[in-house]
């Protein structure tokens, strides 16, 4: 059983950066599709990047050119760096992890979430 940790999430003000940490343990995370969701309070949770198997990845057009996901297999952790943060990016953020990529792009059946870890970003 694939268990996922998240971690950094915090307060900045507009235009700063933050990166966000997922820890996968019982599971390797090159084995899987990654990515990352967000949730605000009576709205449903919306992808925001994602990395396949391969290390390819893609990304909503909100944050497109702005945050960026990476892994990195030895520390089994996958990252999500933010920057040029905007009032909009607040939310609760979410790490995901499921075999098929296709499943976490369009949010699909994903077998594996973590807690979730809080972003806000004040103007």
């Amino acid at each position: 059983q694939v268990q996922l940790a998240e971690s950094g999430g915090g307060l900045r003000q507009a235009g700063a950066s933050l990166r966000l940490s997922c820890a996968a343990s019982g599971g390797t995370f090159s084995n899987y599709a990654t990515g990352w969701f967000r949730q605000t309070p009576g709205k449903e949770r919306e992808f925001v990047a994602g990395m396949d198997r391969s290390s390819r990845t893609y990304y909503a057009d909100s944050v497109e050119g702005r945050f960026t996901i990476s892994r990195d297999n030895a520390k089994n952790t996958v990252y999500l760096q933010m920057n040029s943060l905007k009032p909009e990016d607040t939310a609760v953020y979410y790490c995901a992890a499921d075999p098929v990529f296709g499943a976490v792009v369009a949010n699909l059946g994903i077998n594996y979430w973590g807690q979730g870890t809080q972003v806000t970003v004040s103007s």
